[in-house]
């Protein structure tokens, strides 16, 4: 499995995902739908499959442009979410194929918009997973709450994103990481691994690189969003339960102006 990220709009991410043997490629959320088709192009990548992780323009908006450029692609979305150009809808649980060795499935990932999915994908023996999150899970964050409650959103980030393999690397919607570690920082002061991958974030970004992918681990040690169950969190910021330590952690970052 070959992931190639293609940078667009302002901080959006679009994703390449391509079985090496067949060259047979899915594109994760092609907003720019030419740019993305002319990276395929580059890598002599085929495209058979669009991945849709939600509605929001930004992500969906590029689906009927990549229809007229690539005849015949299927494009799936997420079954309660009405995605612009959508050929297939998925449920959770639901698997594709893709090449001789992709397997993907699709994870319901509900809050930030009502049908949101993410895409968990496997290859070879050996080779570590990943999950593309679009706007539920960011490095560090997650998404705003549009259409879904705290509840929601502790289900879609704690028990399902966070049941994954550990070593699964987490490909995200948009370049939100420093701002998301700063923001981190005010949460946990005392946490070193949110300031090391601050400290590397910054390094990262002043050099013109990435700060994707991070891992399911990664996430675990650094973003407040995913440590909820800590009681030691919940305490610190006068909550009782994960799911409060969630929406007041939600609604100190709608507050937070950096």
């Amino acid at each position: 499995m070959k992931i190639f990220e293609v940078p667009c709009l302002e901080d959006n991410y679009s994703y390449l995902i391509m079985d090496e043997s067949t060259k047979e490629a899915a594109a994760v959320d092609p907003v720019e739908a030419e740019k993305v088709v002319e990276a395929a192009n580059q890598l002599g990548a085929v495209l058979k499959l669009v991945l849709t992780t939600h509605h929001h323009w930004d992500h969906a908006g590029g689906n009927d442009k990549i229809k007229q450029l690539v005849p015949g692609i299927k494009v799936y979305g997420g079954s309660l979410d009405n995605v612009r150009g959508c050929t297939h809808q998925l449920q959770n649980g639901d698997t594709l194929s893709l090449g001789s060795y992709l397997n993907i499935l699709a994870l319901h990932t509900p809050c930030h918009t009502k049908g949101h999915i993410s895409y968990y994908v496997t290859g070879k023996d050996g080779e570590d997973p990943a999950v593309f999150t679009g706007d539920t899970l960011f490095i560090a964050g997650c998404g705003k709450f549009f259409e879904g409650t705290a509840e929601q959103m502790y289900q879609s980030l704690c028990v399902t994103l966070g049941s994954l393999p550990k070593p699964t690397r987490v490909y995200c919607g948009h370049e939100y990481t420093v701002k998301n570690l700063q923001f981190a920082m005010t949460v946990e002061p005392k946490n070193e691994r949110i300031q090391q991958k601050l400290t590397w974030a910054n390094s990262q970004r002043q050099a013109g690189l990435t700060t994707i992918p991070s891992t399911i681990e990664e996430e675990m040690e650094t973003n407040p969003f995913m440590r909820v169950d800590l009681p030691e969190l919940q305490g610190s910021i006068g909550c009782q339960s994960p799911v409060e330590a969630l929406r007041e952690i939600r609604r100190m970052k709608d507050n937070w102006r950096g």
